[in-house]
């Protein structure tokens, strides 16, 4: 596959290299551990969610992180509009709760412990921690959309049931004292 830099989805170059293919960039990303988290919102007054292995830290000051989201996805239809969010970062004990916000045609809400936020963003009752943040934009890259979030609050529990959520390999994994090396 010959992809050139000037697609309007990569921006403007000169011709590149072959690209890696799907199946081998996803087998290298199997292999990276990912820390799990739900991003939530209200969209026309009603909660969205989903789950989402791509948060990171993009920057302390201001304080500023990001995550990716398929542009085809029922998710995104719903995040295109929200100008608030609330990034969950999920505990070990939260598997169900991921798998749930990752399956779609599902109300994700109806069996998930929550709150609403005064602001009115839902939080996930026993997450590891909570980000709320102001989107402040929103960059096509590829089919996907990388969302940046200036964060204005937070809450991080005493202690996280189990520690945290990782993704590893098509499996989770919870991260504590016995995975200290």
């Amino acid at each position: 596959m010959s992809v050139e830099l000037n697609d309007p989805d990569l921006g403007p170059s000169a011709p590149r290299e072959e690209v890696l293919g799907a199946d081998a960039f996803k087998g290298v990303f199997r292999r990276h551990p990912a820390g799990v988290a739900v991003i939530t919102a209200v969209v026309d007054g009603q909660p969205i969610g989903f789950t989402a292995t791509s948060v990171i830290s993009v920057s302390a000051d201001p304080p500023l992180l990001a995550f990716s989201v398929d542009s085809a996805s029922s998710a995104w239809r719903a995040l295109s509009t929200a100008d608030t969010l609330v990034v969950n970062f999920l505990s070990a004990a939260q598997v169900e709760v991921s798998a749930r916000f990752a399956t779609s045609g599902i109300d994700r809400f109806a069996t998930t412990d929550w709150y609403a936020l005064p602001t009115g963003e839902p939080v996930l009752v026993g997450s590891a921690a909570w980000v709320r943040g102001e989107v402040v934009q929103r960059t096509p890259v590829g089919r996907s959309f990388l969302v940046s979030v200036l964060a204005l609050e937070s809450d991080v529990p005493d202690e996280a049931p189990g520690g945290p959520l990782v993704y590893h390999d098509r499996s989770y994994h919870g991260i504590g004292d016995h995975s200290v090396l």
